[in-house]
């Protein structure tokens, strides 16, 4: 007879438990019987056990060799399952319970195990001690396999939503084709999906284009069909059908796919489900689930799998969606921006833009290059507020009105004030920030307006990254409106080796954090980063674009000044010191020593840096704007170093005499003192004032370039406060008290 042939239990009343000597103890046994189930009476002191014949048919013991010994019986069992009872019994005899009961399993003579249940009563003294134990022990051997069935299966149903739970949880978060197949495939894609391996494939007209494959597949085999859409195939056969198909062996898998047989020594997978993506009625393509050890698909394992697919096909419509719209959002930026920029005379160029990863919305973010009269250049880079096709279209068409303006060689002011009045003048309530400068890099000047946006950054020839003030005026659009349309122009000098960086707000945004921490780090890995306009450019759009994330547009344009190194024979170095900068002085000085030790000219270091204080200090003060120092060797006839200072004043210094106790006026003496020539060397806007550093030159040899003078006589008038000519006539009435 088997469990399910034996009838149901018939509950035995609780009277019967307390005791053997009752009227009916015949028909009490028989009904015990029939469960599988008898009693017993189990004496402590005595250390007897009385158990009826059903009770020892309960634990396969013969009753014509039962000793009435407890421990005959327990000996029968594991020690595992031993061990559990005889706790369960000791706790509850000690802790003072009236009862206890226990699931254990007792070996059958087969091989197999039967589950026993006890329950019992504990019946106590007056004293509180136990004395007796009476119950029932019981076959539940059905009733733990049914219970067990129930456990399993709702775990298998759980593990099913739990399955689908997290594949939705993860696909959710996929926004383009590429984090979807990311999600299936990377770290703990399978897993989420309960199988051992998958192939995805994307229907595209008449071909399927494999996209994503993980684990043990069987489309990993190039033979297999991948690209064309020929039924022979499963993957195939699966989009023209548009029914799924569940392979439990490879026998079946070859008897229905026959061409796949030569490739059954290659697959390590016994079991697939082909499931073919649809969404809206419309077939992207299809999925492919694999497994090890599975040999049949139940009803709610097929639910699952077309439930996964569903969930598959719905984040592969949206992510192509996506996809086509960036597509589209990125085209249309594309054409608003320059196709190329052209190449300069004297530099090099380089812009990158990155849109915002938020559909066809894109931004108004733009940069420009923009050729100019008399060999100058101008460059932009703007922001039109708002991240839609609104603010794209009217940043393309305030970016061709600047190119016209500024085209037309107007003042970057003026160019400014006329964007500002023609972006008011649409049919708007858009405004635009932007940087515009005039470059001109044969002299490296530089001439610099914005609008309410950030300020250039300029990489000096050392690696040191300034931010100059550059003064700003309102936005463009809200200048006019509000009737101000002044945008105050700032000059700034570019020598030669220097970069200079304009940029828009997205490359220093970073999410919940300050923008001036953003610039900070800006400005470091503009220092950082290599010296190359396009090597700077890349460097920049990789560590910070990516860093930041993709909310924003980012426009970043490089401009680097040829650099003029000299010759190794006669090195030369450039080094802007802005008027704004409290440690551009002694940089500069530092600079100095630094490149004269490199050169092997160390000697002359404390003369050249006691000079190179001197004339920048002067010009620093006395003047109203930065200065441009150049150090250089002269290498023929005699290698000596050339030092000089350029500013933007014309005014000469004038000698002055000082008093004894005068606290300046004596840097002329200074320079007679440590130089063996000096001079004055008008510029075409400006002045540049030099010195020489090392052996006199012999009477025989030429002026150096640009000397305006003889050779300094030692014995001359000094006194000036600032470096003179030697020739007190050729200050002339201009000069300058300083």
């Amino acid at each position: 007879m088997t469990d399910h042939d034996r009838p149901p239990f018939v509950p035995v009343p609780p009277r019967l438990l307390v005791g053997k000597a009752h009227n009916s103890e015949t028909a009490t046994a028989e009904r015990l019987a029939l469960n599988r189930a008898g009693s017993f009476d189990w004496d402590l002191d005595a250390r007897t056990l009385d158990i009826d014949e059903a009770g020892l048919l309960v634990f396969g013991m013969d009753p014509a060799v039962f000793d009435s010994r407890p421990e005959s019986l327990v000996e029968l069992l594991d020690p595992a399952e031993r061990l559990r009872l005889d706790v369960t019994i000791d706790e509850a005899i000690k802790n003072g319970s009236a009862s206890y009961n226990v699931h254990f399993r007792v070996p059958l003579a087969d091989g197999g195990q039967q589950w026993t249940h006890v329950q019992a009563r504990i019946l106590r003294g007056d004293d509180g001690r136990a004395r007796r134990v009476i119950g029932l022990v019981r076959d539940a051997t059905a009733e733990v396999t049914h219970s067990a069935f129930v456990l399993d299966l709702e775990k298998r149903r759980q593990r099913q939503t739990d399955i689908v739970e997290r594949t939705t949880s993860a696909l959710s978060r996929a926004v383009t084709v590429d984090d979807v197949t990311a999600s299936l495939t990377g770290p703990g894609g399978l897993a989420r999906l309960g199988a051992d391996g998958l192939a995805l494939a994307l229907l595209d007209n008449t071909t399927l284009h494999l996209i994503a494959v993980s684990g043990d597949s069987l489309e990993v085999v190039d033979e297999l069909g991948s690209g064309r859409l020929d039924k022979q195939f499963p993957l195939a056969d699966t989009v023209l059908s548009g029914r799924p198909r569940f392979v439990s062996s490879l026998a079946a898998l070859t008897r229905r796919y026959p061409v796949l047989e030569p490739f059954v020594g290659q697959l390590k997978f016994q079991a697939a489900a082909y499931l073919p993506l649809v969404a809206q009625a419309r077939t992207l393509g299809a999925l492919a689930l694999f497994y090890r050890e599975r040999t049949a698909f139940t009803a709610d394992e097929r639910n699952l799998c077309l439930g996964l697919a569903a969930i598959v096909a719905q984040s592969l419509q949206r992510a192509t969606l996506f996809d086509e719209e960036r597509e589209f959002a990125t085209g249309l930026q594309s054409a608003m921006l320059p196709r190329r920029i052209q190449d300069i005379e004297g530099g090099e160029i380089a812009v990158r833009y990155h849109a915002a990863w938020s559909g066809r919305q894109v931004g108004g973010d733009w940069y420009d290059v923009i050729a100019l009269p008399k060999d100058r250049v101008g460059i932009v880079v703007g922001d039109v507020q708002g991240h839609d096709t609104h603010a794209a279209a009217i940043m393309g068409q305030l970016r061709i009105a600047l190119r016209a303006y500024a085209a037309e060689g107007h003042p970057p002011s003026t160019v400014l004030a006329r964007a500002s009045r023609f972006l008011a003048e649409l049919d708007t309530d858009r405004f635009a920030t932007c940087t515009y400068a005039q470059v001109d890099l044969g002299s490296g000047t530089v001439r610099v307006v914005r609008a309410g946006h950030f300020g250039p950054l300029i990489r000096h020839m050392d690696g040191r990254v300034g931010s100059p003030q550059v003064r700003g005026g309102v936005p463009l659009g809200i200048a006019t409106d509000f009737g101000d349309e002044e945008f105050p122009e700032t000059r700034l000098d570019l020598v030669p080796g220097e970069t200079l960086v304009l940029y828009t707000d997205g490359l220093v945004e970073e999410p919940g954090a300050d923008i001036e921490a953003g610039v900070r780090t800006l400005i470091s890995e503009v220092s950082a980063g290599p010296a190359g306009a396009e090597a700077l450019a890349d460097h920049l759009s990789d560590r910070l674009w990516e860093r930041w994330g993709s909310g924003d547009d980012v426009a970043l344009l490089v401009l680097r000044r040829s650099p003029d190194p000299g010759s190794p024979r006669a090195p030369r170095l450039h080094q802007y010191i802005h008027q704004a900068d409290p440690e551009g002085l002694a940089d500069a000085r530092a600079i100095v020593r630094q490149a004269l030790t490199d050169w092997n000219m160390a000697e002359l270091a404390d003369d050249a840096e006691l000079v190179t204080g001197e004339l920048l200090v002067n010009v620093l003060l006395h003047t109203e704007g930065g200065a441009v120092l150049t150090l250089e060797v002269l290498p023929e006839p005699v290698r000596r170093v050339r030092l000089s200072v350029q500013d933007r004043s014309s005014a000469w210094p004038r000698r002055r005499t000082p008093g004894e106790t005068a606290t300046s006026g004596r840097g002329l003496l200074l320079l007679d003192a440590v130089t063996s020539r000096w001079g004055i060397e008008p510029l075409g806007e400006g002045k540049a004032i030099w010195c020489e550093i090392g052996p006199a030159s012999p009477p025989a040899s030429a002026p150096a370039p640009g000397d305006t003078t003889e050779p300094v006589n030692p014995a001359g008038p000094v006194g000036s406060d600032g470096p003179g000519h030697d020739r007190p006539d050729r200050t002339g009435p201009a000069g300058r008290k300083r």
